[in-house]
């Protein structure tokens, strides 16, 4: 599969659980809504996910990357250690100027 670079770099990152390379693809004033909370800024977003990496340990495999009007999807086989893992999850991005301006992960 054909993975923009930034969705390469967000996977690598993820997948080597590797807080300050996932933070650093995500803009200043970045949001990531996940679990039904809202995380504003580069330093939320890099405590919620050192949060999430330590709490589920969590892994990301491709299934697909579609590009729409308002934003792309990026699909994942999302493994962990989390109830009902393996899940599909959709990644719903904004991308600004070669960074992620929103991200909304959705079942």
């Amino acid at each position: 599969m054909n993975l923009p670079k930034l969705i390469t770099a967000l996977v690598e990152a993820q997948n080597s659980h590797d807080a300050v390379a996932y933070s650093s693809l995500f803009s200043e004033n970045a949001e990531v809504f996940d679990e039904g909370k809202n995380h504003i800024g580069r330093t939320a977003i890099k405590k919620w996910i050192e949060n999430s990496n330590q709490q589920y340990q969590t892994t990301l495999k491709p299934i697909s990357y579609k590009e729409a009007e308002k934003g792309s999807i990026f699909t994942a086989e999302v493994s962990g250690t989390f109830p009902g893992s393996p899940a599909i999850l959709n990644f719903n991005l904004v991308l600004q100027q070669g960074l992620i301006q929103s991200l909304k992960i959705t079942g």
